[in-house]
């Protein structure tokens, strides 16, 4: 093969692009959320008009629409960002409320090695 048809899958560091900036597990979970969403949502308003199975097409629609808003919404917010920072965001943002320990230091000042006295280093036989 030449060096210019060489490029391989396994040589990547992030995972491809595919829609609106957003991989492919990106774009699953989107999916997956805008889904479990919608369709409880949809049915039971079709339902309620006497038409159930009109529910369906409701949530396609609304997973469409879904997907194509944050999509673009994740496009804005990684922008011109290193990958993986809206990872990191989402991590801060549920440690400032509360809901999940984020892994990252956050704490500014000064750090203490916890002694109270000095420690002596022991002699080495020479």
């Amino acid at each position: 093969m030449s060096a210019r048809d060489d490029i391989l899958a396994n040589r990547l560091n992030t995972e491809p692009a595919i829609f609106r900036g957003c991989s492919s597990s990106e774009l699953g979970v989107i999916v997956s959320v805008a889904a479990l969403i919608w369709l409880p949502v949809s049915l039971l308003l079709a339902w309620l008009m006497g038409a159930v199975t009109m529910g369906f097409g409701i949530a396609g629609v609304g997973v469409v629409v879904t997907v194509i808003v944050m999509a673009t919404l994740f496009q804005r917010l990684k922008r011109g960002r290193p990958d993986g920072y809206y990872l990191q965001r989402i991590a801060i943002h549920l440690d400032d409320h509360g809901l999940r320990r984020s892994p990252f230091i956050r704490r500014s000042g000064a750090w203490d090695i916890g002694r109270s006295r000095s420690a002596t280093l022991p002699l080495r036989n020479r």
